[in-house]
Formats: structure tokens, sequence, C-alpha cells
């Protein structure tokens, strides 16, 4: 199993996660990196995966912090809207680099949790309506079965309205 997997199993079974749905983790023998990719090899609909989307997010006179964004597969995040929420000034979309040195993950396999240092995290309200989403386990192959409570709590995320 890849190292990845590995540290997201753990952080999931450290955080309190569901250790039945842990044990659901799978190992896809294509690379998922879209919602509708995800959604369609596992047969689910697209609004029950859970992109963990990293953005960069600048405070007046500060350097960019990371953020994640668990959102439903189908929606695009309003980074206008976040900023607002937040109240930082600026919201964007991070770099792979950016990205990778935040979680030890490539983009398209980025996971809620298994990250060198926890992340401040936003889980999308929408996420709410399914009673199981999926989100990436840390590489492009692996997906892993969740609730939205679930997700809130093994992340410390805050529910929001992203979309």
């Amino acid at each position: 199993m890849h190292r990845n997997v590995e540290l997201v199993t753990a952080a999931l079974l450290a955080a309190g996660a569901d250790p039945v749905r842990v044990a659901r983790l799978q190992v896809l023998p294509d690379a998922v990196t879209t919602a509708a990719a995800a959604a369609a090899a596992l047969g689910v609909e697209v609004g029950q995966i859970a992109n963990s989307l990293v953005f960069e997010m600048t405070t007046q006179g500060g350097d960019g912090e990371p953020l994640l964004v668990l959102t439903s597969g189908a929606h695009r995040v309003d980074t206008g809207k976040v900023a607002a929420l937040l109240a930082v000034q600026r919201v964007r979309r991070a770099t792979p680099e950016f990205v990778r040195a935040a979680t030890g993950q490539a983009i398209g396999g980025v996971a809620p949790l298994g990250h060198p240092v926890p992340l401040r995290t936003l889980v999308d309200r929408a996420l709410e309506a399914f009673d199981e989403v999926w989100a990436a386990a840390g590489i492009p192959h692996s997906v892993f079965p969740s609730t939205f409570a679930e997700l809130r709590a093994v992340t410390g995320g805050t529910p929001a309205d992203v979309a």
C-alpha cells in the first residue's frame, strides 16, 4: 500500500473514524482525479464525492496560508464567498507545489487528512444531503467512504456554504 494511503488510514482511525468504513477504503485500477471520474468508478452521484481542494488564503499583509475545502463534486468553490466568510483578503486556487508542501499529497489525490500538520478546513454543507460520501485517500487511485458528520469530526472542519 502507498505510504500516503497508510498515513490517511492511520489518521482516520486516530481521529475516531468508523473502522468499518475505513476498512472499505478502495485502491482503484485507474486514477480518479475528478469528481466525475470518481463517481463513475464508484457508481455514486457526483455530489457524493468530497473533493479535497487546497486554496491559498492571504490575510492583509500576511503570507499565503493553506485552506482545505471539502466540497461536493457537484459544486465549484466560490473563492470570493469563502474569502468573505473567513474575513481574509483573498482566497485563490493553490499551485501544485503549494498543495504538495501543505499536504504531502498530489493534486487529484489529496485526502481530507493525513497531512504533515492539520489544515484549516471548511466542509461543504451540501455533503450533508448524502448518507455516504467518498473522499480521496492520499493518491489519485484511492478513495474511502465517510459521512458529512465524520468528515467534520476527523478534520475539525467548519460547516460552510462554499458554492
